[in-house]
């Protein structure tokens, strides 16, 4: 399992969800994982598990909103492992209160969390990838960054937020070798979907609305991360990839 030999990730939000599943398979596929999460528990007990199967990573406790945060967790990587090779900004929050209801500390919030920190984390890991000509960044969005989404204002608009956000930095730093996308999750089963997931009326409308009749895994957007972390993926870069069992195509 060699896609990600020699390569160097961060991956925000790696304490749970897809964040974990994402350092889980990267470090599978060779990569030096940089987890990190504002629950450090979490991060520290995830290289643990990473270790305990033979691969590497190390941890931080890492509020994304926080610059200094941002700073210390991209000179960290680089005393360690020389360099970044691969950025994923999937940390982020939910928030379904409609426009009307959202106060403004709500939407301070979520657009901090979701859209602020993917543009912090381009900003610090960006000059690396300059120097060393070239890398991945892999912005985890949603199916709301896509369509408008009834009810979560704020949430829609940070998530389609970062999904031009990752049109505009792949416009400008192709010129050095680094390709941005962005990953449109639909309906995933993870700890911050749960209470939805477990409603049943809420899973027969979730269900309803897919084209493929099940919700799916987080080891399914991981997979996605991968492919579009990896070289494989050499020659793609603006695109915004849905993994969202077919909500978007109807």
């Amino acid at each position: 399992m060699t896609r990600l030999i020699d390569k160097v990730a961060i991956i925000t939000g790696a304490g749970s969800g897809m964040g974990r599943e994402e350092a889980l398979l990267f470090a599978k596929e060779g990569a030096k994982v940089v987890a990190t999460d504002i629950n450090e528990a979490a991060v520290q007990a995830l290289v643990k598990e990473i270790e305990a199967a033979g691969g590497e990573a190390t941890a931080y406790a890492h509020n994304v909103v926080v610059e200094e945060d941002w700073i210390k967790v991209v000179t960290g990587a680089v005393e360690r492992y020389g360099k970044v090779d691969v950025l994923v900004n999937n940390a982020g929050i939910s928030l379904a209160v409609g426009l009307l209801d959202t106060t403004i500390e709500q939407w301070n919030k979520v657009i901090n969390i979701n859209l602020t920190s993917t543009f912090l984390g381009m900003k610090h890991v960006i000059p690396n990838m300059q120097a060393n000509k070239g890398g991945s960044i892999v912005n985890i969005s949603s199916i709301a960054g896509l369509t408008g989404s009834s009810g979560a204002g704020a949430y829609t608009a940070s998530k389609g937020g970062v999904r031009m956000l990752s049109k505009a930095a792949a416009v400008d730093f192709g010129k050095d070798h680094i390709r941005v996308n962005s990953v449109h999750p639909g309906f995933i089963e993870t700890p911050m979907s749960s209470e939805f997931v477990n409603n049943k009326q809420m899973l027969q409308w979730f269900l309803s609305q897919t084209a493929l009749p099940r919700v799916g895994r987080a080891s399914e957007v991981a997979e996605a991360v991968l492919f579009l972390a990896s070289d494989e993926s050499a020659y793609i870069t603006g695109v915004e990839l849905p993994v969202d069992g077919g909500v978007t195509a109807k």
